[in-house]
């Protein structure tokens, strides 16, 4: 899990000070956590104070605490009821003022970076941004830029993860661990910076579940057979709820596992019917004959069965729910689809089709967004229009 680190008020940062006593504490703790080596870097960003501002701070923290101690020794003091309620005004308005200047002094994200192209070993770069001034909570404000800056991850496309797995590559072989795979993004600078392991799971899913899986994505597996050499419990194209135990699949891995797995369930049927005909072919010594329950004219007589031609292609189109779309679409592939792309030479072509009326409208964040994803997913043909 991605955490925030707020520097104490002993190590302020000034804009564009690379030797600044918080760049300095923020390193060593990336390196280091209590005597061992940092192992999971790619979790921490941090949070300090602005110099001047500092100063500002503690000169409000200095009031409030002066204050304070007049208000607690007012018996002491001998103070009067006016005197009492200055003191205690005085008090709640320094109060007020610490509390509107800390949003206002810690202000700097310091946000650790390596280069996707950087060597080993290479030296940890430092991207500095400073926080705009809001009354929220700080690791709100600091999670909130970070996110709309790309710089922390809460949702993760399937596609996207297959990317960064052929990329870098993270593929160890033909499969990677869900376990390593996290770990990996929580170690890694150059890696995206992700705000838990549910945010990669929940990618696992997306890009199971994709029916581009072999083009686009990848398939799931729950274990490995090193005896077998096979994945144990694959799947493709399917709602999945993976868990760190599992794995990652490349996809042309995972297809020829499926294809191998057919082709063994198909053959030993083939292998009966030619055993069976060879036997009465060199029993009788004649041609097959295809048995009748009709009766015989004759008994040297054999009913033969026509010859019918067989049909050649096959179409068939089909309303999904919007609500279940991706298990009916994945049914669809694996009841019909793929009995068919079994057989030899055949050619199967999927086309989906989405008509969507719209009687209020289509804002102009989603024609945006729709577009720009149909652009991605390669449609052929798609848009808005008025009626």
């Amino acid at each position: 899990m991605a955490r925030l680190v707020i520097l104490r008020p002993a190590y302020p940062h000034a804009a564009r000070d690379a030797a600044s006593a918080a760049r300095t504490e923020a390193a060593t703790i990336l390196e280091q956590r209590s005597t061992s080596p940092r192992y999971f870097a790619n979790t921490l960003v941090f949070l300090a104070a602005d110099r001047t501002r500092l100063e500002e701070l503690e000169q409000a923290a200095r009031q409030y605490l002066a204050w304070k101690d007049i208000e607690n020794e007012q018996e002491i003091l001998n103070l009067d009821a006016f005197q009492r309620n200055q003191a205690k005004t005085r008090r709640e308005h320094a109060e007020g003022t610490i509390k509107a200047r800390i949003p206002e002094t810690y202000c700097w994200l310091l946000v650790p970076d390596v280069p996707e192209d950087a060597t080993i070993g290479a030296k940890i770069s430092w991207r500095e941004i400073r926080l705009q001034p809001a009354q929220e909570a700080l690791a709100v404000r600091a999670s909130r830029k970070l996110e709309n800056d790309g710089l922390l991850i809460t949702r993760y496309a399937g596609t996207t993860l297959r990317l960064e797995l052929d990329k870098v590559p993270l593929w160890r072989g033909d499969s990677v661990s869900l376990k390593q795979l996290a770990d990996d993004f929580a170690q890694y600078l150059y890696l995206p910076r992700l705000r838990d392991t549910d945010v990669l799971l929940a990618a696992v899913r997306d890009g199971v579940a994709a029916i581009t899986w072999e083009r686009e994505t990848f398939a799931y597996a729950d274990s490995y057979d090193a005896t077998r050499q096979r994945y144990l419990g694959l799947k493709t194209g399917q709602q999945v709820m993976p868990s760190l135990e599992g794995m990652l699949v490349k996809p042309e891995v995972a297809a020829a596992q499926i294809a191998a797995d057919m082709a063994s369930t198909v053959q030993p049927a083939v292998s009966s019917f030619t055993s069976d005909r060879t036997s009465a072919s060199n029993a009788d010594q004649r041609p097959f004959v295809v048995e009748s329950s009709l009766p015989l004219s004759e008994p040297t007589q054999a009913a033969v069965a026509p010859t019918r031609p067989q049909p050649q292609r096959f179409y068939g189109s089909v309303t999904l729910d919007t609500t279940r779309a991706v298990r009916d679409a994945t049914a669809v592939i694996e009841e019909v689809a793929q009995h068919l792309s079994g057989l030899l030479g055949t050619r199967v072509e999927i086309t989906m089709e989405i008509h969507a009326e719209l009687p209020e409208g289509a804002p102009e964040h989603v024609m945006r967004t729709v577009t720009e994803n149909c652009r991605t997913l390669k449609f052929t043909n798609y848009g808005f229009e008025e009626r």
